[in-house]
């Protein structure tokens, strides 16, 4: 499926994850019933006469008395130099193509997901009521194994700002 509106490219927002963009639906094109059979899927979003297209989220579709509004979300790595000129546009208006995408939302957010829990390098254990810590992993080095270690010959490891070098 696909469509063709008349749209106001009102705004886009940027975070460390995703980015969001917005446009308001112009004139009798809100009445489409694909905009809404479009929502919440992965779609290909291209702006008449620009060259690159965005594969984005349709992440909702909002409609009050005086607009529609369309947001879309793109991920974090998706937009680049390449993408300057569908950017460009913000702030006028456009001719919208809205394209079904052949991804599922489930490969197009990947590890970006904000429900997939990351896993991260560093220490595991349990921290007790006494502020101690327990590790998982008996061969991890704790502090005091370091401090030892320098008292063998081994990194010397300051105490305090007074053994620091500058």
């Amino acid at each position: 499926m696909k469509i063709q509106i008349a749209a106001h490219f009102n705004k886009q927002t940027k975070d460390s994850k995703k980015e969001l963009v917005q446009f308001h639906v112009k004139g009798d094109d809100e009445k489409k019933p694909e905009l809404n059979a479009m929502t919440r899927s992965v779609v290909v979003l291209n702006i008449e006469g620009v060259e690159q297209a965005l594969t984005t989220e349709f992440s909702k579709s909002t409609k009050d008395a005086k607009k529609t509004v369309l947001e879309f979300i793109v991920k974090g790595d998706t937009y680049s130099e390449h993408s300057y000129e569908f950017y460009r546009k913000a702030g006028s208006d456009v001719v919208l193509e809205i394209a079904e995408s052949q991804m599922s939302i489930e490969e197009f957010r990947g590890e970006d997901d904000e429900d997939h829990e990351e896993r991260r390098e560093g220490v595991r254990g349990k921290v007790n009521p006494d502020g101690t810590i327990e590790l998982e992993d008996k061969d991890q080095l704790t502090l005091e194994d370091v401090a030892a270690a320098g008292d063998k010959g081994g990194p010397v490891i300051p105490d305090n700002d007074d053994d620091l070098p500058f």
